[in-house]
């Protein structure tokens, strides 16, 4: 009797199972991806989608101007609070830790709480500088034969505050770019690239390929001197963190207004863009309070046994936005398809053909479709 009592047991927790599966959206199979080659990110700071997006923006150019021009990315997401653990997602998909959420007011090497990576890739511990175990986008790219940089506006404008290229503080030491000063504004917490020991420890390949925004004009004059990524780092005035500027400037959206302007037509009239371009044009976080500015989407996961949620009060960074422009996609093009920060660090990969890092392999993280690429006939190359 007791042996009937427990099949008909496992039987119903079968069904239920099924039932419940049958409730999940079915994973996405990768879609066909255009054949860019060319990708161009420029990440700003901590606004919301209401305040960035909506009818009322303090920035037009963005708002109106450049949503015309290619896609609106709705719902798309941040992945927590605050800045550095969404940087950090971006180019590793590693989750945020205790530390890294704090903006790692030290440079402390990470402390791993077991031996390697999970099953999903996580390195377990808290800390700043990932060890060399955990691999990024750009060890990716160069193992694959493919080029990128990193453009930091303001770094090493005074070399007595930091270098002018692979711009970090020592192993230990507490962080000096935490706050702008007049003719240098650079803020190593929005550079990911020197948080991780992969990138770091080779200190002339770090110094050629994280180099400051002055840089780029003369790489975008031809495809071969374009990187295939590229990832734009505003200073602390022009990406919107500080709404009054330490020179004395208004910051905060106009800020970000300002320098769009400037850098997004140098980007979009290069040739590499013309040719297979793609520009991602997002923010950190949201700045939004309560549920709302902490709110996630995809099935984002924490951390396993980190002490704090990804967004603190929430499961992560909030509803952000995001532009796409690329001549793969249609002018105007409006997608309410819900992406985070690793959706487009899984983007990035498979348009490159490589394998997803971190939480951008989960299995039902869905990459850019044809919601976003809705202009199928390629366009031809720049001559």
């Amino acid at each position: 009797m007791f042996a009937r009592a427990r099949i008909v047991m496992v039987l119903a927790a079968l069904l239920a199972g099924r039932e419940a599966a049958a409730l999940e959206p079915a994973p996405q199979g990768t879609p066909q991806l255009p054949p860019i080659r060319h990708v161009f990110i420029i990440v700003l700071e901590n606004q919301s989608y209401a305040a960035t997006f909506g009818a009322q923006s303090a920035a037009p150019y963005l708002a109106t101007t450049l949503t015309k021009q290619g896609a609106l990315l709705s719902q798309y997401y941040g992945i927590g609070h605050a800045s550095l653990d969404n940087y950090v997602a971006l180019i590793s998909g590693q989750a945020p830790n205790q530390a890294t959420q704090l903006d790692c007011a030290d440079f402390t090497d990470f402390r791993p709480s077991s031996p390697g990576l999970d099953a999903h890739g996580q390195a377990h511990g808290v800390g700043c500088v990932y060890p060399a175990i955990v691999r990024t986008l750009p060890n990716q790219l160069t193992a694959a034969g493919l080029t990128w940089k990193a453009y930091m506006e303001d770094m090493g404008n005074d070399p007595r505050r930091e270098a002018s290229t692979c711009a970090h503080v020592a192993i230990g030491a507490p962080e000096t770019t935490h706050l702008a000063q007049v003719g240098d504004q650079y803020a190593a917490r929005h550079n990911p690239f020197v948080y991780f020991h992969s990138i770091i420890d080779d200190r002339a390949d770090c110094d050629a390929h994280v180099v400051n925004l002055a840089r780029l004009p003369q790489d975008l004059q031809t495809s071969a001197t374009t990187p295939n990524y590229t990832f734009i780092t505003p200073n602390l005035c022009n990406d919107g963190h500080d709404g009054m500027c330490v020179d004395g400037r208004r910051g905060g959206l106009a800020a970000i207004d300002g320098f769009l302007k400037q850098w997004v037509p140098q980007i979009t009239r290069s040739p590499a863009f013309l040719a297979d371009g793609m520009l991602i044009i997002t923010f950190d976080e949201s700045d939004g309070s309560g549920a709302q500015g902490s709110s996630a989407c995809c099935g984002e996961r924490p951390l396993p046994g980190a002490a704090f949620k990804p967004g603190f009060k929430g499961p992560g960074g909030g509803r952000i936005g995001a532009v796409v422009l690329s001549p793969f996609v249609k002018p105007g093009t409006v997608t309410a398809q819900a992406y985070n920060h690793y959706s487009l660090l899984r983007t990035v990969e498979e348009l490159f053909g490589l394998a997803p890092l971190g939480y951008a392999g989960e299995p039902r993280l869905l990459v850019f479709g044809p919601d976003v690429f809705t202009d199928v006939a390629r366009h031809p190359p720049a001559q």
